[in-house]
């Protein structure tokens, strides 16, 4: 079968033909190399944009944290998914399991990293630290979904065109992705800081308190305190006003 350095791009044009390339014995330990690397360099590059927000030092970290995290991830949820899937039936050899989740990996980072000049965008226009939080949670959502398609078309292509993934392990992977979705973000949240606040020094890592979702709901909640401290603050200056005003007319009085 020939290869070439684009063929992989054909996740995004010709699936079926995409995950035969994938699953062709001679070459699939070579494309879960290639693949690695993409979803390792696209990854970076995002992390380098999102870190930027607070100087060179936080971009080169995060730019190191997003490929750990993915990696780390994988790491952690594969073996068990892999173990299951020949428990139940599958037939799939390590490397062919491998590339098609290596496939999903590889349309999240394309897709993140096509979302970088939006979110630098943002950061120059933007001085709101929990609004960039919720954006980067936005567009790692964004592709995540497109990831998890992916992923569920090459393991269909498996099943039926290729017979060698039961159909029960549809169900299996989906329970699989809710627990690779909590590992990730509970990960997330052990390495954080990956935006950096202007308002806090350096830190490589922050103190292991809270999780992940309180920090969503903490972020999307600070959006509108700066409207109602506003207001609060233009009410406690009115009284200040009118006493100040108070004060000069007795004076004026009094002279």
């Amino acid at each position: 079968m020939k290869t070439n350095e684009t063929s992989i791009f054909k996740a995004f044009q010709r699936s079926d033909e995409y995950f035969e390339m994938l699953n062709d014995p001679e070459h699939s330990r070579k494309y879960a190399v290639r693949q690695m690397v993409y979803i390792l360099l696209f990854s970076f590059l995002y992390g380098i944009v999102m870190g930027s927000y607070n100087g060179i030092l936080q971009s080169l970290v995060t730019g190191i944290k997003i490929p750990s995290l993915i990696l780390l991830s994988l790491l952690i949820c594969f073996p068990a998914l892999y173990v299951i899937q020949s428990v139940i039936g599958s037939t799939m050899t390590i490397y062919q399991m491998v590339n098609i989740i290596f496939s999903g990996f590889f349309v999240f980072s394309t897709i993140a990293l096509s979302f970088a000049p939006i979110a630098l965008f943002f950061m120059i226009t933007s001085t709101s630290y929990a609004f960039l939080k919720l954006l980067h949670v936005a567009i790692f959502t964004f592709a995540g979904i497109f990831a998890v398609k992916t992923i569920t078309n090459g393991l269909t292509f498996s099943c039926e065109k290729k017979n060698i993934y039961p159909k029960i392990g549809m169900t299996i992977f989906k329970i699989w992705v809710v627990i690779l979705a909590f590992v990730s973000s509970q990960l997330a949240w052990n390495l954080r800081p990956f935006v950096g606040s202007r308002d806090l020094p350096f830190e490589l890592f922050r103190k292991h308190e809270g999780n992940f979702y309180i920090a969503v709901i903490q972020s999307a909640a600070h959006l509108f305190k700066p409207a109602a401290g506003s207001e609060n603050e233009l009410q406690n200056k009115l009284p200040a006003q009118q006493n100040d005003t108070t004060l000069n007319n007795n004076y004026v009085e009094r002279r």
